[in-house]
């Protein structure tokens, strides 16, 4: 393509010129994933995870478990369980990430986009802080901080 003052004009140019008009034009459609979507699978895991809640709670409590900023739990201060309850907490927390981790992937598949996962796991992960009660325990930029 060539200006009317002779100049040719490279067509990557005039592929991101086109874009951006189409852009102010015809915004973007913003995707919108539903959260709540039910399946067979989900309400399995969320069956899972709300009979395991009350055992965790105790944890969220005392500090020794707490949420992290990539939407799963942790055991955060291994010092606050007692000793013989050690291996059943830690059985607990890794039984709740498993069920966190197939919650995100499965929303996605749900909703047709399995490349949301990272972004369902982050939104959940925000919503599980929000939700958390005070004096619970959350990561920030990797550090600990009680709600």
């Amino acid at each position: 393509l060539v200006r009317p003052w002779g100049r040719a004009v490279p067509q990557r140019l005039l592929f991101a010129a086109a874009v951006a008009v189409l852009d102010v034009v015809i915004p973007a459609a913003q995707a919108q994933v539903d959260l709540d979507v039910s399946t067979p699978e989900i309400r399995a895991i969320t069956a899972s995870m709300e009979s395991r809640h009350a055992q965790l709670a105790k944890y969220y409590g005392s500090g020794a478990v707490g949420f992290t900023s990539d939407g799963l739990v942790e055991v955060r201060d291994q010092n606050a369980i007692p000793l013989p309850e050690r291996n059943a907490v830690r059985q607990l927390v890794a039984d709740e990430n498993r069920d966190r981790s197939a919650l995100y992937t499965q929303i996605a598949k749900a909703n047709a986009h399995p490349e949301w996962e990272k972004d369902i796991r982050e939104t959940f992960a925000k919503r599980w802080i929000a939700k958390a009660q005070s004096g619970w325990y959350y990561k920030d930029g990797g550090a600990w901080k009680q709600k």
